[in-house]
């Protein structure tokens, strides 16, 4: 009898041990698995667990139906395998307004899917899917855009301009301003720190699908991303936070798959939080407007950045870095190596300073945006539209641009506009149309065993336009080639060819009407 009191005692702690280890089953809580909606029973338990210091709220395989969801500290949502969370298509279960921001502006507005603010530990894990069902949000915008007159109101409009009264926006921004309808992230954590998401699916985003923002060591592992074509929905952007790891995603999205941001025009300036110490490592992006973007919500700054064993396949664009006139802030230390592209519809790198609107030169201020010291090596492309193009402003040119290790088979080559110490080792670029390097208003270029197997007839391999202080050497032309260099405009200058070996070419230097005679020294 004294064993058998024994044994009860050991198992009666075992279950009062295991009953306070922390794990809510959602199922033993009021919710179900039926696809009924539950909000209230998964808050109420996220509430009690974090009354307890916190805990991890367990979905077993089943359908399960929600509204907005507030994340606190030290709270886990896992979804087993088998499990799926469904989001709710009614707009009333993501009200009250919050604090959130959108696209780098700081407003009120619906809550995010998952929402957490000031708080730490989150943790979102299993292998289960969680569907943001967005088309209803996707369709309300759509609705509000192709209006052909104006539409009453609805109260949700009202709601959003009752709250967000002397919110200032620059006017090109009017037109997004003036819809009053802004969806919700799919997941938002707002001034959190250590965020980890692992292993689950999302799918169908109302809007960007997971957007730190003002954050602190964030891990996003071994996720998958599906949002179909739809607006706006990218796949991860990290805004203003640092300490940022993203690895073996797979993401497929209706916008950019992966967009580092801090913050639009000077909104983002006032905040003044870069984004810095990013790492996005062994990715796969398929459909997407972008691989990796950075911008163009970058005035907060955006700096020491690394991109590396990634695959780019369908998608838009491959690296893309934008800004434009009047947002400032500057991007700097990128680092991209060991990338493969294929099948990329526009551009496989692209930086622009002309991204989003039309302007004219201004003095340099703090809404000047500045990209420097970016470093990429190490990338295969194929079947791309154009290798690359980089265009800078006349007040701030692009600066210090290396690309190393470069092979593309593609229609267009590079286009280098407006850029200062661009240099060039080691780069292939097969194109169909034009020539593979094209330099305009630059200085300080080298190109270093440049070129093409796929040389045009009666077109220059290099070419030259208001280009001073460039070294080119160290050349080998395999192939036939035509003509390797074509130079022109009155301000091309110290021109130096050395090391060069042009055996298989026709026309070694073709020179423009307007070019100095001393312009090429060889």
């Amino acid at each position: 009898m004294k064993n058998i009191l024994i044994i009860l005692c050991f198992i009666t702690g075992l279950n009062t041990a295991f009953a306070n280890d922390g794990w809510l089953n959602i199922l033993n809580e009021g919710g179900n698995n039926k696809g009924i909606k539950c909000t209230q029973a998964i808050q109420n338990a996220i509430e009690k667990a974090s009354k307890n210091g916190g805990g991890t709220i367990f979905f077993p395989a089943g359908e399960y139906l929600t509204g907005a969801l507030t994340l606190r500290s030290n709270i886990t949502i896992h979804l087993d395998s088998g499990a799926l969370l469904k989001f709710s298509e009614n707009f009333d279960d993501f009200l009250p307004y919050v604090e959130m921001r959108y696209e780098g502006i700081v407003m009120k507005s619906f809550q995010p899917l998952f929402y957490a603010k000031d708080a730490e530990n989150i943790t979102i894990t299993g292998r289960g899917v969680i569907d943001g069902q967005g088309k209803a949000w996707w369709n309300e915008v759509y609705r509000i855009e192709t209006a052909k007159e104006p539409l009453p109101p609805t109260k949700y409009q009202t709601m959003w301009e009752e709250q967000n009264k002397g919110l200032y926006t620059e006017p090109y921004y009017k037109r997004t301003v003036d819809k009053k309808f802004f969806r919700p992230s799919f997941f938002q954590a707002y001034n959190c720190k250590n965020i980890l998401i692992e292993g689950v699916t999302f799918k169908n985003s109302p809007f960007w699908t997971i957007n730190p923002e003002f954050c602190d060591n964030v891990t996003v592992t071994g996720i998958s991303i599906f949002n179909p074509h739809s607006p706006n929905t990218d796949g991860i952007n990290p805004s203003s936070c640092t300490n940022v790891h993203i690895s073996n995603c797979h993401i497929s999205v209706g916008d950019d798959c992966i967009t580092i941001k801090s913050g639009r025009d000077g909104d983002g300036r006032k905040y003044g939080k870069a984004t810095e110490n990013v790492t996005i490592t062994n990715c796969t992006m398929l459909s997407g407007h972008g691989g990796v973007v950075i911008g163009s919500e970058m005035s907060g700054g955006i700096k020491k950045i690394t991109i590396s064993n990634c695959v780019f396949d369908g998608t838009d664009r491959g690296i893309r870095i934008k800004s434009a006139r009047g947002r400032g802030g500057v991007v700097e230390d990128i680092r991209v190596d060991n990338i493969v592209m294929k099948n990329i519809k526009e551009e496989a790198i692209v930086l622009s300073l002309f991204y989003d609107k039309g302007t004219t030169v201004e003095p340099v201020t703090e809404k000047t945006p500045i990209f420097r010291n970016i470093h990429m090596s190490n990338i295969t492309a194929s079947n791309v539209n154009k290798a690359g193009q980089i265009l800078g402003i006349t007040e701030m040119p692009i600066q210090n641009i290396t690309f190393s290790n470069i092979n593309m088979d593609g229609k267009e080559g590079f286009t280098v506009s407006t850029a200062t110490d661009v240099e060039f080792h080691d780069v292939k670029v097969n194109a169909t149309v034009g020539s593979s390097f094209k330099i305009s208003d630059s200085k300080n270029i080298i190109l270093d065993n440049v070129g093409s197997s796929t040389a045009i007839k009666g077109v220059p391999v290099i070419k030259l336009d208001n280009v001073s202080n460039a070294l080119i050497n160290n050349n080998f032309p395999f192939n036939p080639t035509d003509i390797f260099i074509e130079a022109d405009g009155k301000d091309t200058k110290n021109i130096f060819l050395k090391n060069n070996v042009l055996n298989n070419v026709t026309t070694k230097i073709k020179k423009g009407a307007s070019i100095d005679k001393k312009a090429i020294i060889e």
